[in-house]
């Protein structure tokens, strides 16, 4: 066939692939089979390396660990060896410091000084506890090469020897010079000289214009910026040697006596009195004057002193323990200055209760309450509960004193503090000029307020439910009251001493009078009420001047409108009785020591006599020689002069107590007044 078939040709050309397929893999079946010839050939040879390369990998292997175990060891050791070598050259400096330290005069410079004086020592002692804490690894890490060395024998002998030696150095620096370095060396005289330092730095710091407190006490602070700076450092420092407890020791005792010596310069002598019995005995114008100073001195002490003294307790000590060291160590500067001050106070609340002292009871008082709240600011916490309690302890014993006093002031009037005997001319028994003065006195606004609480804080205590007496006024107008009462129970024993029917109504016009008007337009006649006055006084005092006008001039009025008599026998008795009267007058016998009160007696009087004799000479003239006998105008000035007559001066009948409080001079008043009596 001429065409041949395409299916054919196909398949003849796929056979003849094949053919060439397989003569291509037995060639490389060959190929393969020398290869894997030579890679076995090969793998011998590694084998035989390997056994021969790995004793050599592994002593390659011990060399590097061996040199990483040494070099761990010896880093550390260098390190300390440097920190020796920082340790010597700041041993070094602290002494030139030191020198130089000792050899300045200007304080500020100093402190400077001191700033760096104590910087170095900080550092020294950081590389020294740096020394301590390592020493012992550093040692310890030798040790364990050493023993490695010696037992597997890794390294040769030369090294071995070096490490040895190392470790030696090391034994013997430990054991003789850092013990030493810690607790014998420089650091340890570094640190001497550190508290003395701070003891000569706290007492530097002193307190200035103590009396002007009221106006400056806020803004007074101790110690300039660098000086609390440089307290703080030292405290720190010596904190961080375990000498906190020197540091306290020497703070609290510094500070105590700078304090103490400040008040000192304040001449407080009179607190070495301070037992009742002591001040007892002491002249009432000295413990006026002492009670006065300690008002004065304890708020000088509690605002200024120790209020200053606690903000610099606070900036130098506050950071330690968690800052419960600092309000520990103020309480203890504090306490012995302010036991002082609280057991005088102590010793007037217990003393005797006379009447002068309720003034500076009450002046104590209202001391201690406006000092309330800067004793709960200064004093506050735990630390300070012993002392608020002693303060609130005595101002418990000066309100109870404070009302004892007043309430046993109206047991003594009543009593006849000044005795039963009336005065002998009819005048105002001192006990009244007393008494009223010194309740004019306590109405006063510098005392009514302060004797109201009182009163209030005793029935507080008592807790009276009586609401129309525990009103703030109310309260004081009661006491008043019953001190009025009293008094007037002691002019009725005195008015019953009297045997002169005249005298009596004299000593009852004068007194009552008086006490009218001592006390009307002022705070004692607010207290009492105008009307109480009228009636309980004025009344009584124009009952008493009717009376004794009645008794002493009446009689003489009564002669010359007798019926019974002859006339001359009648002049001549009025003339008698008439001379009589003005003499007595005249002589003081009946006295009127108020001006006011005698002229209106005066007026009163000769509107009585001058007119009756006027009226019978009229009456009588032809019966009569009237060159005889006093013409009316000379009976006129006669009875007018009787007016005039002697007046017993007396200092304290026309004034009231003075801001001075001279209590004393009316308290001895009392006591040298000429009635024989018993006296407060």
């Amino acid at each position: 066939m001429q065409m041949e078939d395409p299916t054919l040709l196909k398949l003849e050309s796929a056979c003849w692939e094949l053919k060439t397929l397989l003569g291509g893999s037995e060639q490389t079946k060959e190929k393969l089979n020398n290869t894997e010839t030579r890679l076995d050939v090969l793998q011998g040879s590694v084998n035989i390396a390997t056994r021969r390369i790995v004793p050599l990998q592994t002593l390659a292997m011990s060399r590097k660990a061996l040199d990483s175990r040494i070099a761990r060891a010896i880093s550390p050791a260098l390190a300390l060896l440097k920190t020796f070598k920082l340790t010597e050259s700041l041993q070094t400096s602290l002494v030139d410091l030191s020198a130089n330290l000792s050899a300045e005069k200007s304080h500020e410079k100093r402190l400077e000084k001191l700033v760096e004086y104590m910087e170095r020592v900080d550092e020294l002692n950081k590389g020294i506890n740096k020394i301590s804490e390592e020493v012992e690894v550093v040692m310890q890490k030798l040790q364990e090469v050493v023993e490695f060395i010696s037992r597997t024998k890794a390294a040769d002998q030369y090294r071995n020897e070096r490490l040895k030696e190392a470790l030696v150095t090391l034994k013997a620096l430990y054991e003789s010079e850092v013990e030493e370095m810690r607790f014998e060396g420089l650091l340890d005289q570094a640190l001497v000289h550190v508290q003395d330092e701070f003891e000569n730095l706290l007492l530097r710091i002193k307190h200035t214009n103590l009396l002007h407190v009221r106006h400056h006490a806020p803004h007074w602070e101790l110690g300039s910026t660098l000086q609390v700076q440089v307290l703080r450092q030292i405290s720190t420092t010596l904190s961080a040697n375990d000498c906190l407890d020197i540091c306290i020791d020497i703070y609290v005792k510094a500070r105590y006596r700078r304090a103490a010596k400040a008040l000192m310069k304040l001449n407080p002598d009179y607190l070495r009195t301070y037992t009742p019995e002591g001040i007892d005995k002491m002249e009432w114008e000295a413990l006026e004057a002492a009670i006065t100073l300690w008002i004065q001195h304890l708020e000088v002490a509690v605002k200024k002193v120790l209020l200053s003294e606690k903000k610099l307790c606070q900036k130098v000590l506050g950071d330690f323990v968690e800052g419960l060291v600092w309000p520990e160590c103020f309480i203890k500067i504090s306490d012995k200055i302010m036991a002082v001050f609280f057991r005088f106070g102590e010793g007037v609340a217990r003393s005797s209760k006379e009447p002068q002292k309720l003034f500076k009871l009450l002046d104590m008082f209202e001391s201690l309450e406006k000092l309330k709240p800067e004793m709960s600011q200064i004093f506050e916490g735990e630390p300070g509960i012993d002392i608020c309690t002693r303060f609130r302890e005595l101002e418990k014993l000066i309100i109870d004193a404070s009302s004892k006093v007043f309430w046993e002031f109206g047991l003594q009037i009543e009593g006849n503090m000044d005795g039963n005997s009336p005065p002998q001319d009819g005048s105002v028994p001192k006990i009244v000029r007393y008494a009223i003065n010194y309740l004019k006195y306590l109405t006063t606004a510098n005392y009514k307020e302060s004797m109201v609480k009182v009163l209030g804080t005793q029935q507080t205590w008592k807790g009276s439910s009586n609401n129309e007496v525990s009103s703030d006024q109310g309260l004081l107008k009661q006491a008043i009251w019953n001190v009025m009462e009293a008094l007037q129970r002691n002019i009725e024993a005195k008015r019953a001493f009297c045997r002169d029917k005249v005298l009596v109504h004299v000593l009852t016009m004068n007194t009552y009078w008086y006490i009218y008007m001592r006390s009307k337009k002022t705070e004692l006649g607010e207290v009492l009420g105008e009307q109480w006055m009228k009636e309980g006084y004025k009344a009584v005092a124009e009952e008493g001047a009717y009376l004794y006008q009645k008794q002493a001039w009446g009689g003489l009025v009564r002669v010359l409108d007798g019926e019974e008599g002859r006339v001359s026998e009648k002049i001549e008795t009025f003339l008698k009785g008439l001379n009589e009267v003005c003499e007595r007058h005249a002589r003081g016998v009946y006295s009127i020591p108020d001006m006011d009160l005698r002229e209106q007696m005066r007026e009163a009087t000769l509107r009585l006599v001058v007119p009756a004799y006027g009226d019978f000479l009229e009456a009588y003239s032809g019966m009569l020689n009237k060159k005889m006998y006093p013409s009316v105008e000379r009976v006129k000035g006669l009875v007018a002069k009787a007016f005039d007559g002697k007046l017993k001066r007396r200092g304290s009948s026309s004034g009231d107590w003075n801001a001075a409080r001279n209590s004393g001079s009316l308290e001895r008043d009392v006591r040298s007044g000429g009635n024989n009596g018993s006296h407060v």
